[in-house]
């Protein structure tokens, strides 16, 4: 979901910095839920917040507020990425995208099945089926910049560009699959909101406040009708005008992904990362993990997941796409398949509005965890050998 341009030294810094702060978020998250503190950890997770707009108001535990409603700038910048690669990146043209939009279509549907045969016949279960189809390009590329120039920069642009197809896929499932009902009136209002806004940004004098108080209307009008309040992220930030759709909007579509990125990176995804990974550990038992929605999911996303973006590639391969590159290999597209199984914050999400037993969003979570680990692991490990293997070869042969 980082959009790379090109890839200097500092964005790399700075992958390996928001890398390492959500996973320190993660760990001080599962520590504090296990710690003697507990109580207080749960009571800030549950804490009631209201808020009252004249006769309009919500009254929502704070978790609530941070998945429905903080997350929405993550999901802002994912409708800006979406945007800015569609019209002068990685998406904005068939031949760039094909192998990649194959690869993470067949890293969504494999994994998806596999967590469906795992899951049987029970539709409680099986709703978690999307679980395992989504990617955390954040801490993949976090743990990327960890190898530095072990890893090319085709490796890089690859995983991105296959997290992208990731992200879109994710956001139409959470769309399409996880409303809850949808009631007609407040969708028109919702529909009303998003073409007002996109006439603000794109052919009247472009205002940022007015764009904001249609985006709350937006919101809430989409949380009304039924729909995961975050898409309204998605649909703010596909309609912000891009400089060569409006070339007066000083601030451009970049200004605003740089101002956004810190925020989102750096408090957005580490505070969703403390309050969604404290998993009480000590009241998880031996049948909580051989569960089968645990099993699923931890199943799909180590072995699924790269087993389905492999397979496509070697499909692709066959058939004389131009799947390997200079520094693109067999070895390092292992490597990369194993790292796009590391699910972490999206998949968290939609283990959060999946299931409304709550052993259940407890188990997904704690497998997501492990399988998220392991597919880390396993990555790494495969990439930093096969730079090793790479460096004792000639240059420039596809591995």
């Amino acid at each position: 979901m980082v959009g790379l341009n090109a890839m200097p030294s500092a964005h790399l810094d700075t992958a390996k910095t928001t890398g390492s702060i959500l996973i320190a978020s993660m760990m001080v998250g599962l520590v504090w839920a296990n710690s003697p503190w507990r109580e207080m950890y749960q009571s800030i997770h549950h804490l009631p917040v209201h808020i009252r707009f004249g006769p309009f108001g919500l009254d929502r535990p704070l978790v609530w507020w941070i998945n429905e409603g903080l997350m929405v700038p993550f999901f802002l910048l994912v409708g800006l990425e979406i945007k800015r690669e569609v019209l002068s990146g990685r998406l904005s043209s068939w031949r760039l995208v094909t192998v990649p939009a194959v690869a993470a279509l067949a890293g969504m549907i494999f994994p998806a099945a596999i967590y469906l045969v795992v899951a049987g016949a029970d539709p409680v279960q099986r709703a978690g089926w999307a679980i395992p189809t989504a990617t955390d390009i954040v801490l993949v590329l976090g743990l990327l910049a960890f190898l530095g120039d072990r890893v090319s920069i085709t490796v890089k642009v690859f995983l991105t560009a296959l997290a992208m197809f990731d992200d879109i896929g994710a956001v139409l499932i959470i769309g399409l699959f996880y409303g809850h009902g949808f009631s007609f009136p407040p969708l028109a209002v919702a529909l009303t909101a998003l073409i007002l806004a996109h006439v603000v940004a794109r052919f009247w004098r472009f205002s940022w406040t007015v764009l904001a108080l249609l985006s709350v209307v937006l919101w809430g009008a989409i949380l009304e009708a039924g729909i995961e309040g975050a898409i309204a992220g998605v649909l703010i930030g596909i309609l912000i005008p891009f400089e060569r759709e409006r070339p007066d909007n000083t601030r451009s579509l970049n200004r605003v992904q740089s101002g956004l990125r810190p925020w989102v990176f750096w408090a957005v995804i580490p505070v969703f990362a403390l309050f969604n990974t404290g998993i009480d550990v000590t009241a998880v038992r031996i049948v909580d993990i051989l569960d089968p929605v645990a099993v699923g999911v931890f199943i799909a996303l180590v072995v699924g997941k790269p087993a389905g973006i492999l397979g496509s590639l070697w499909i692709l391969d066959r058939l004389g796409m131009p799947v390997r590159q200079e520094g693109l290999g067999w070895g390092q597209l292992v490597g990369a398949s194993m790292l796009a199984g590391v699910g972490f914050t999206m998949s968290i999400f939609i283990a959060s509005i999946a299931f409304i037993d709550h052993d259940l969003v407890t188990t997904s979570k704690l497998s997501i965890l492990a399988a998220s680990l392991v597919s880390a692991l396993l990555g790494f490990a495969v990439l930093r050998k096969s730079a090793e293997l790479t460096r004792s070869r000639s240059p420039g042969e596809p591995r």
